[in-house]
């Protein structure tokens, strides 16, 4: 019954303690008969060797667990931006989310990230207040922040036992009871007490807050609460579960984790709140010709699934994640990859436990699996019965914005380190890798300076590769700022049958896309045979700009006019000729450089308050608000990305060890002439060293 399961996501700010929170839940689910501890490198979810060296999540890891007769997929999501395609994917195929906060902090940069996150995909959530045995936490200005921050409607469930500031449980709101955590250390015996005498009072207006907020979400709910009559708590649970489905409110629960308290309320709120996978269908997909259709999400419908991750295990091979959203699935079925136009057969289907696996038959809608096996399968991809056509909607890929040069220590490696990197971007689609054919190396370009580190660190402990690096550079953009015709022609004769392409094109500047290619052909000026050559030529193209040789981005270009010659014309040839029509248009089209801008969210003292601003002016910041958290001056600033290397450095020495910062790509920007200037001088100088050494 797919009622008793629930797809869940466990997502915050890093250090929140959601690892931590995930291993708590596994313990009391009786999955492990240990706790593991993220200090000491044993949790079960940061099973990577990079993860346990550093105390942090890095991918996202998948697990099943039960409690109460229903089955829970969690999914324990990174925290740090640089891995912010891990929580955007896994988001994306989940019914719900936990959000977990730390009562010291509150919200934190990262959670407003994924809290949009959660809003873009329609994710229905549960909070957590963690961390409230810790010194200075304070539970109404976590939920106030929410209010403030996330614009939320926060439902308190709980209120924290505090006693001589010591943490000792919580007042359930619904059961009007204590919960205290007084015998066992590991929290698996507890007591249910009467409300402490001095929480009486607050414990009332949070109940009669609860009930008038529930009684906005259910006329049925609101006459039974006005006739004054007695409301059972099966009635108060559905209704709260009815408005969190809907997003209406975000039920507020809290503990400590660490301490092992309020896990098991948490996960009774999971199953109690969150939907299940019937709860949020019909699950809408769209056919070739462009139709919207949708699946109930029932075994008995034609199997369909997407592919939200891809990993490559060293004793399995080439591991699939899919969420199934319709049908049902076996070992040995036939599947399409509706992304690819391609038909495969399944071989092995896998349950996640961190990075243990369990084989089984059979899937159906609702579960979340891996396959092994299936080649050309990228994240988004939909795969469904060999008789469908259709296409879920994709995953959100993140912009890469730092780059750096690699290359080996062996010029024998060279080969060897391609394919390697080239691997880790179909498990990471944040990643880009190019080479670079001047001066040999190769590029790999991500999302922060401690994404490219840690994917250095894989392929070095992975695969044995000894690599010289240079430090992260920016990931530049070039794009044009008016409308030209460009002409392309490529005509070749030597002896024989020769080459003949001709393409018109209309080039023009576009936003919200990198890059547009429409056909505007009539009366078959050039066949249609050619049309795909013509798009694959100017895709390339644009992988190169004409100014520095960066990459371009938000160009239309509109095929208007050409000819053809009836023996001479190739694919090949109108492809080449696309690709010289381009760059002939850009050059003319006024073309300009373009920088990444970071979203930097910097909390500082309010005594080294003058010096941050003073330093975020110097780096060609803009600063957009300045507000206060927690006795901390906020400052949200736009800063060039090329400004920000080392700041972390910086930020502690300039307020001694106190402030710290988190950042996000926020958009491209035209470079200042005197810094694009630098970038032609720059690129001057390497191209002299790499001709004369």
């Amino acid at each position: 019954m797919k009622k008793e399961v629930r797809n869940v996501g466990i997502m915050a700010h890093i250090d929140a303690g959601k690892t931590t929170a995930t291993e708590r839940i596994l313990y009391y689910t009786g999955v492990n008969n240990r706790i593991g501890e993220v200090d000491d490198g044993s949790a079960t979810m940061d099973w990577m060797e990079e993860e346990r060296q550093r105390g942090i999540t890095i991918t996202a890891a998948a697990t099943t667990c039960f409690w109460r007769k229903h089955r829970i997929n969690i999914i324990d999501t990174p925290g740090h931006i640089d891995f912010t395609i891990e929580v955007g994917r896994s988001l994306r195929v989940l019914d719900g989310a936990v959000a977990l906060f730390s009562a010291v902090e509150g919200v934190e940069p990262q959670s407003e990230t994924v809290w949009r996150q959660a809003d873009r995909y329609g994710v229905p959530r549960i909070a957590f207040v963690n961390k409230m045995d810790r010194p200075g936490a304070d539970f109404k200005n976590c939920v106030k922040m929410m209010v403030d921050i996330l614009k939320a409607n926060p439902l308190v469930l709980q209120l924290p036992i505090m006693e001589d500031g010591e943490f000792k449980g919580v007042v359930d709101i619904i059961k009007n009871c204590a919960i205290l955590y007084d015998r066992d250390r590991f929290g698996i015996e507890y007591s249910i007490c009467p409300v402490p005498k001095h929480l009486e009072k607050e414990a009332k207006k949070t109940r009669e807050e609860m009930m008038e907020a529930l009684s906005l979400i259910d006329d049925l709910f609101m006459e039974s609460y006005l006739e004054g009559g007695e409301i059972g708590e099966e009635e108060i649970k559905a209704t709260i579960r009815k408005g969190t489905i809907e997003g209406k409110v975000i039920p507020i629960l809290c503990g400590s984790a660490f301490k092992n308290k309020g896990i098991q309320p948490l996960l009774d709120g999971i199953v109690d709140y969150l939907p299940s996978p019937e709860d949020i269908s019909p699950y809408k997909y769209w056919t070739e010709e462009g139709e919207e259709g949708a699946f109930l999400g029932t075994p008995d419908e034609p199997f369909s699934g997407l592919v939200f991750k891809i990993m490559n295990d060293p004793y399995v091979g080439h591991l699939s994640y899919i969420r199934v959203y319709s049908g049902a699935l076996n070992t040995g079925d036939m599947i399409m990859n509706c992304t690819k136009s391609k038909t495969e057969r399944v071989g092995r289907i896998l349950r996640l436990h961190a990075n243990k696996r369990e084989e089984v038959k059979r899937v159906e809608a609702g579960d979340i699996c891996a396959i092994v096996g299936l080649k050309g399968v990228a994240t988004g991809d939909t795969l469904a019965h060999p008789d469908m056509n259709i296409y879920f909607e994709a995953i959100e890929i993140p912009t890469p914005v730092v780059s750096c040069a690699i290359s080996p220590k062996k010029k024998d490696d060279l080969k060897k380190m391609w394919l390697v990197f080239n691997k880790y971007t179909v498990e990471d689609p944040s990643l880009n890798v190019r080479l670079n054919n001047e001066t040999n190396e190769v590029i790999i370009s991500g999302m922060g300076e401690l994404h490219l580190e840690i994917i250095m660190e894989r392929a070095k402990r992975e695969h044995n590769l000894e690599m010289v690096t240079t430090p992260p550079q920016v990931a530049y953009r070039e794009t044009i700022t008016k409308s030209v015709t460009g002409v392309g022609k490529y005509i070749k004769q030597s002896g024989g049958r020769g080459q003949y392409g001709h393409v018109i094109l209309n080039v023009s500047p576009i936003e919200g896309t990198d890059f547009h290619f429409e056909n505007k052909i009539v009366g078959g000026a050039i066949p249609k045979e050619y049309i795909s050559s013509i798009e694959t030529g100017l895709r390339e193209a644009m992988e190169k700009g004409v100014v520095l040789g960066y990459p371009m981005m938000n160009i239309k270009v509109e095929l208007i006019d050409g000819s053809y010659h009836e023996v001479d014309s190739s694919e090949l040839a109108f492809k080449l000729a696309a690709s010289i029509g381009l760059k002939e248009a850009v050059k003319r089209a006024n073309p300009i450089i373009l920088e990444p801008i970071m979203r930097v969210d910097i909390n500082v003292p309010n005594e080294f308050l003058g010096n941050v601003i003073g330093d975020i002016s110097s780096r060609r910041g803009r600063i957009s608000e300045i507000g206060e958290r927690n006795g901390f001056k906020c400052i949200l600033a736009y800063i060039p990305l090329d400004e920000m290397f080392g700041y972390t450095t910086h930020l502690r020495s300039a307020t001694q060890g106190r402030g710290y910062f988190s950042m996000e790509f926020y958009h491209y920007a035209p470079v200042p002439q005197h810094i694009c200037e630098d970038l032609m001088k720059n690129r001057e100088k390497n191209q002299t060293e790499v001709l004369y050494g």
